[in-house]
């Protein structure tokens, strides 16, 4: 029955290990590395701005003042970003039983409208630099800070999104590509005083233009993206299926289905699933079953299985053996049919019972339903079909 279980006080102990998962060792040691990393991001792009700042002034670079202020928004983000860690690290609460790991959103969805801002002043005072031009007066030593400035960005850039996508942090990975989309941003910057130096070519306004409406498109993005998360996605289908396979691999679990993930922030998941196991089975052989699979899926995937629903299976008499492979393959063969599960027939009620599983691409997904019922009734018009139209929330 899926091995050696836990003794109660190991079962108790890992009970607790749900409740205060937020607070476990690995989310210690990720909100460290958020807060460190973010912390690192504040320091260097304060730096940045400022240094950015007085050379943009002095040269009379829009262009420049604008990637300074970019700058400040970047440490604003980061330091959202601690803030928003923090909160969703706090312990889950009478008002909040499943944590506070969601704050992260929406620390990501201020984040998104933070820079969404920027972009919008900044290309509001470009327009009025193109009305109201003033040339840039550019310096050997203003060139060479704004090309540090370059290569800081460059290696912040991709330090930041490398930790971020370690931990999982969208917080941290939109940081850390802004941070490079910053860096090209600024090289164009480089570019347009060269121009300007050798032919006397002024686009500072122009460009600063240009880097408002890119700012802005990144604003978007993010904000789409947060907003999508807070909405609900579908679960990740690797995740999906090494959590069936986990299930699957104790001994009397014929088939694993229906499994549904609520998202409670990054990389903490509850859910359900559903089981097929031999209609022999016991409330006894069920029950310490089931808790040993919800033991081992947190253990090896840190998701909490709360609720773990059973299928019975025919397993000894060969006419519903029969039966089952006619309409499974009848059904399967159907268009937009992806999978049928928890197949039993009651004898003595006449009654066919499964789950069918209908594509989301299908144009009328309960019309299909309907002509599965008709079919199986005409295959077996003694029985009464109990058929529930299902839905794979990990279908690809």
């Amino acid at each position: 029955m899926g091995g050696s279980l836990q003794d109660p006080a190991e079962s108790a102990a890992q009970g607790g290990a749900f409740e205060g998962s937020a607070l476990g060792d690995k989310a210690r040691v990720r909100e460290k590395t958020i807060v460190r990393t973010s912390l690192i991001g504040i320091i260097v792009n304060i730096a940045l701005a400022v240094f950015k700042a007085i050379v943009g002034i002095f040269t009379h670079s829009i262009a420049i003042v604008m990637d300074a202020v970019n700058n400040l928004s970047d440490a604003a983000s980061s330091l959202i970003t601690i803030i928003g860690t923090k909160l969703a690290g706090k312990q889950p609460d009478k008002n909040h039983p499943f944590g506070h790991g969601r704050v992260e959103y929406l620390s990501a969805l201020l984040i998104a409208v933070i820079i969404l801002y920027a972009g919008l002043t900044s290309l509001v005072e470009s327009v009025r630099r193109i009305i109201h031009p003033v040339r840039p007066e550019y310096t050997a030593t203003s060139l060479v800070i704004v090309t540090v400035a370059v290569l800081v960005k460059i290696v912040l850039g991709k330090y930041v999104k490398s930790v971020g996508e370690k931990v999982h942090s969208d917080s941290l990975v939109n940081s850390g590509t802004d941070a490079t989309l910053d860096a090209v941003i600024s090289t164009t910057t480089l570019v347009a005083a060269v121009l300007y130096m050798t032919f006397g070519l002024s686009l500072e306004a122009w460009l600063g233009a240009a880097i408002s409406v890119v700012i802005i498109r990144s604003g978007i993005d993010m904000l789409r993206e947060t907003i999508s998360q807070l909405l609900g996605e579908k679960v990740d289908a690797d995740l999906a299926k090494e959590i069936k396979k986990t299930v699957l691999s104790f001994p009397g679990v014929t088939g694993a289905y229906d499994l549904v993930l609520n998202n409670y922030g990054p990389d903490i998941y509850n859910g359900s699933i559903h089981i097929e196991v031999p209609e022999t089975y016991t409330a006894s052989d069920l029950d310490e079953l089931l808790r040993a699979i919800t033991i081992k899926v947190y253990e090896e995937h840190q998701v909490i299985l709360t609720a773990i629903g059973v299928y019975s299976v025919n397993t000894s008499d060969p006419k519903i053996c029969q039966m089952r492979e006619k309409i499974f393959e009848e059904v399967l063969a159907k268009p937009y049919v992806n999978q049928i599960h928890g197949f039993y027939v009651n004898e003595e009620k006449k009654t066919i019972r499964f789950d069918v599983v209908i594509s989301f691409d299908a144009p009328d997904r309960r019309q299909a339903w309907t002509q599965i019922c008709g079919s199986v009734k005409e295959m077996y018009p003694d029985y009464t079909p109990m058929i529930a139209l299902d839905t794979d929330f990990s279908e690809e």
